[in-house]
């Protein structure tokens, strides 16, 4: 019997602590739990959750299996990646996030494209961004809104 594939993109954090990632995902971000795989040693080989609709998978670091090197936001010093999330009421989400632990990047603000806006930084270093419409720009009111800077 073949196995129906649906095609996808799924984010795949590496985090210091999985089972602390998962715990701060579903309180700072209603994430639903599908399934984790530990080791023998009580690490997380893989995990799963539902954030917003989509599939987020995480393990935790492995540095043993990378050369030595660990693959954590902290351990390289930031990460260039973003998250971002599509939300309704991104006030109060933003809010939920940043009393379950999450640093604020850049503050929620009404941004020129037309989203109410912001970043946050998760205690595992990665960065999720939260935006929310809130009015129709045209593209020339983008171009606009950059060239005034």
């Amino acid at each position: 019997m073949a196995i129906e594939v649906q095609p996808a993109v799924s984010p795949h954090l590496v985090v210091g602590d999985a089972a602390a990632a998962i715990a701060f995902y579903v309180t700072a971000f209603s994430a639903v739990e599908l399934g984790r795989v530990p080791g023998p040693d009580g690490r997380l080989f893989h995990a799963a959750l539902q954030i917003n609709g989509s599939t987020v998978l995480l393990n935790d670091d492995f540095p043993e299996h990378t050369g030595g090197k660990s693959l954590t936001p902290t351990a390289l010093g930031g990460t260039p990646v973003t998250i971002h999330l599509t939300v309704t009421d991104v006030d109060r989400k933003f809010r939920q996030a940043v009393d379950a632990g999450a640093t604020v990047v850049v503050p929620l603000e009404d941004a020129f494209w037309g989203d109410r806006y912001g970043v946050l930084r998760d205690p595992f270093g990665h960065h999720w961004s939260m935006g929310q419409p809130v009015r129709e720009v045209s593209p020339e009111e983008i171009r606009e809104a950059i060239k005034q800077g």
